[in-house]
């Protein structure tokens, strides 16, 4: 025995839009994160140069 919907109902979901601010700061970040990443390696280098 099946039941079927009484009355189907179609809501349209709203798309969110990208936010700018939220785009800019996770870029931001993640602009950040690479200079530390290339900061460290670069004395991580500098320090095994050294201490060869």
């Amino acid at each position: 025995m099946t039941q079927e919907a009484a009355a189907e109902v179609n809501v349209q979901t709203r798309r969110e839009r990208s936010d700018p601010l939220g785009i800019a700061c996770l870029a931001t970040i993640g602009i950040v994160m690479l200079a530390w990443i290339a900061g460290l390696v670069w004395a991580a280098i500098a320090f095994f140069n050294w201490l060869v």
